[in-house]
């Protein structure tokens, strides 16, 4: 199977089971996760595992896949939240934390990487990129996005889906075949 046909495959699975999962997954963020703002980050992060993994092998239990996933994000997210309140260390220099500005590497890396996320952008389609920059850049609700495109939320929804899929597709999937073979 080609790659265009691989990805309209997974895109078709994703549609037809994982979107329809969302009112219970946005659930079951609300039930496990404390800080309400960040759960519509997590949504779209979940999707985003969901479609990288579907890619290499659509799973045959859509749903209980997708909640092993956002709840092994979750898992890894309180692992990863070590947080020292400033008020617990006397002297800055304790916490090991590098206060200068970042090396001209790292500022190269990051310009590079920039450039790399808006080519991808560029090659999104014109309405799931607008739903992606209003979700991503601005900051709006599905509701807000809805509104000003002038779109259903279960339309904007499908928007995102499917240009997070494809930016991650992008950015992560395999590099094109120099020959033009999939």
């Amino acid at each position: 199977m080609g790659r265009l046909a691989a990805a309209q495959g997974v895109e078709a699975w994703f549609v037809s089971e994982v979107l329809p999962l969302e009112p219970a997954l946005v659930q079951f963020l609300h039930h496990n996760w404390r800080n309400e703002s960040e759960i519509e980050d997590l949504l779209q992060d979940v999707y985003v595992r969901v479609c990288e993994s579907a890619r290499k092998e659509i799973p045959v239990a859509a749903r209980s896949f997708v909640f092993a996933v956002a709840r092994h994000m979750l898992i890894d997210r309180v692992r990863h939240a070590q947080v020292v309140p400033i008020e617990a260390v006397a002297d800055l220099d304790m916490l090991g934390i590098a206060l200068d500005e970042p090396g001209p590497d790292r500022n190269v890396i990051a310009r590079d990487e920039l450039r790399q996320l808006q080519a991808a952008l560029d090659r999104l389609a014109p309405r799931a990129r607008e739903a992606v920059m209003l979700k991503r850049v601005e900051g709006l609700s599905r509701r807000e996005i809805a509104q000003r495109m002038g779109i259903a939320e279960d339309t904007v929804s499908e928007y995102l889906a499917n240009g997070m899929c494809a930016l991650a597709d992008m950015l992560y999937g395999m590099p094109p075949d120099p020959r033009g073979k999939s």
